[in-house]
């Protein structure tokens, strides 16, 4: 059900892993060099898309529709500097994200002065003020509608909080250490919500599909536990879905907790929705639940292990117990698919230095693989792991048994 463009055979259980290239076969340094290249102008519309989202930008030419607006314009009712605003501008269109037409006040030779360098800069700034720039639906979806599931504006915002904290990062590579997700700070919190809201919108209906699992939601008085809430919207979507559901969140981040509150009363369901800052190692002391629920988390913990034990402990005989984590390949290959490269992303600069910023930690990172899962599991007294949704976006879902 996913409309995200990325790719990938990863569900594939038999897949088999590919070998190096033969020597003969290595890419030519021309071949390197362009991949470098597309790199480093992927990076620059990403930073770009940040800046565009931070200050406005898209959501002011989406609502200004066909018509579009010139840089005066954009800054104007965004409150931000027409000369920055027009560059900006003139790169995404150039990057082909923005459709441009002109009403012919930047025509070659218009107010051309010769009054040496105060007249050129003079020029210069009236060059391309009357170009309109729009924002076609499409991109519009991607970069400014947080309710789209190919909403992906908040990939650039996490990126940039890494980019933030990457002198932390580095020195976290040469110690061993983490970079906490409180560290990475508002930026990454906000882009992690924002991106999964409109998957956990509709994620009761897929687990209405689940076997067992649609009946212990929609039991009178069910009382759940959702392990890992940040911002709370699994929480509050179950609760949306299933009135009569009782929800306690966990988290350990203090500010997403406080979040997760704050959604819960703008969305009317404070009453049946609590959060606790509380470590999910002592969830039994808040039992019993009729199910638990770990939703793209379980990867991040230091401890799974002990979190997994504790689940067991919290749940009634025979509830539930659900984890939704990434949708990764069932074992490592060279040459890996896009999801494949964008998980190890996640890892390497958000998920591995979070988890090990609480030692002593097995460091697990993004990319939890089916088998890891299990022995964790099995660790912690469970039996075997069954893969209960294969695919949802770039997650599946597993139930424990």
């Amino acid at each position: 059900m996913s409309t995200l463009t990325i790719t990938t055979d990863a569900q594939a259980a038999d897949a088999t892993p590919l070998d190096p290239a033969p020597l003969d076969e290595t890419p030519s340094v021309d071949a390197v060099a362009e991949r470098i290249m597309s790199a480093a102008l992927g990076w620059i519309d990403l930073m770009s898309i940040h800046v565009g989202s931070q200050l406005g930008w898209y959501r002011a030419l989406a609502a200004s529709g066909a018509q579009g607006l010139t840089a005066d314009e954009l800054a104007a009712v965004t409150a931000s500097s027409p000369r920055y605003a027009r560059e900006w501008l003139e790169q995404q269109a150039a990057s082909g994200l923005l459709g441009v037409a002109s009403d012919g006040s930047d025509e070659s030779g218009a107010g051309e002065s010769s009054t040496g360098d105060s007249g050129a800069e003079d020029h210069a700034d009236e060059i391309g003020s009357g170009r309109r720039f729009r924002l076609d639906r499409a991109t519009a979806e991607v970069l400014a509608d947080g309710a789209s599931l190919s909403f992906l504006e908040p990939l650039a915002r996490m990126l940039a909080a890494s980019g933030e904290r990457m002198p932390e990062i580095i020195d976290a590579y040469r110690t061993g250490g983490g970079v906490s997700w409180e560290r990475l700070g508002v930026h990454a919190r906000e882009a992690q919500a924002e991106m999964n809201r409109p998957w956990f919108e509709r994620m009761p209906g897929v687990l209405a599909d689940v076997p067992g699992v649609h009946d212990v939601l929609s039991r009178p008085g069910a009382r759940i536990a959702d392990v890992g809430a940040g911002a709370g919207w699994s929480s509050i979507e179950l609760a949306h879905a299933h009135p009569q559901l009782r929800v306690e969140g966990f988290d350990i981040d203090e500010p997403s907790v406080r979040l997760a509150r704050e959604n819960a009363r703008a969305a009317g369901v404070a009453d049946r929705v609590t959060f606790h800052l509380e470590d999910a190692a002592r969830l039994a002391d808040h039992g019993p639940f009729d199910a638990v629920f770990a939703f793209e988390c379980l990867h991040d913990m230091p401890h799974p292990v002990t979190v997994l034990a504790a689940a067991r402990a919290a749940v009634i005989p025979g509830g539930p117990v659900i984890v939704m984590d990434e949708a990764t390949a069932e074992q490592f290959s060279p040459d890996a698919d896009e999801l494949e490269r964008l998980l190890y992303g996640f890892s390497l600069f958000v998920c591995l230095p979070d988890g090990l910023s609480h030692p002593p930690s097995v460091g697990t990172g993004t990319v939890m693989r089916p088998s890891t899962l299990r022995s964790y599991a099995r660790e912690a007294g469970w039996t075997d792991v069954e893969v209960v949704v294969p695919e949802f976006g770039l997650w599946r879902f597993y139930r424990l048994h």
